[in-house]
Parts: structure tokens; sequence; C-alpha cells
């Protein structure tokens, strides 16, 4: 599990954004290992989701950060899961070294 921060990095989350990003380098290039054996590797990386860590945030962050999803709101765990899934499953048989935004499109 990645992060949009480990692709744009985020202010104040420095460690946080740097940990995320070598996620989505070890992703590619494990891919690129592996994919001869026919495994696949991917990896999501959510946006703003409710959750223990975003629930934590301040009101004020929280609002400011809801305000650039174009969605409207902010995502749920069980619409990460549900990718989680997709890659999981034989619908995503040709797909590796991918990393999927759940974002709401925040970012695009």
């Amino acid at each position: 599990m990645s992060s949009v921060s480990g692709k744009v990095g985020m202010v104040g989350q420095t460690n946080y954004s740097a940990a995320k990003a070598g996620i989505v380098g070890m992703t590619k290039a494990a891919a690129k290992e592996l994919a001869h054996l026919g495994i696949r590797v991917n990896a999501i990386a959510p946006g703003l989701i409710r959750s223990a860590m975003t629930e934590a945030m301040p009101q004020r962050i929280w609002d400011q950060k809801l305000a650039e999803v174009p969605m409207g709101r902010a995502g749920e765990p069980s619409e990460v899961a549900s990718v989680a899934v997709f890659l999981a499953s034989d619908l995503s048989s040709y797909m590796t070294g991918t990393v999927l935004d759940v974002t709401g499109g925040r970012f695009i």
C-alpha cells in the first residue's frame, strides 16, 4: 500500500512521503524482476480516505484537503479494498508495475 503522498510529496510529511515513494519504486522494480515468473506486482495509492490517521487531522486541514477532491468527498476504506480485490483477481491479469490512484480525482 503506497499513498498519493509518495507520488506528489506532502508538506510536513517528508518521512511518510519518502516511505510511500519507496513502495512505488519497489513495486516497479519487483514487477520487472518477477514478471517472467508470472508474478504480478502492483500497488494502491490512496488519497483522502476516512481512517484513524485522517480523522486525527485538525478540522481545518481536513477541510483544505477535501476542497481539493473533485468528487467532493473523502473515500471509504471499502473503496480501497475493492481496488485491492480487483488487483488480486484475474480481472487484472495483464497488469503489473502499476500504481493505482484511489483519490476521487485529487491531483489530476
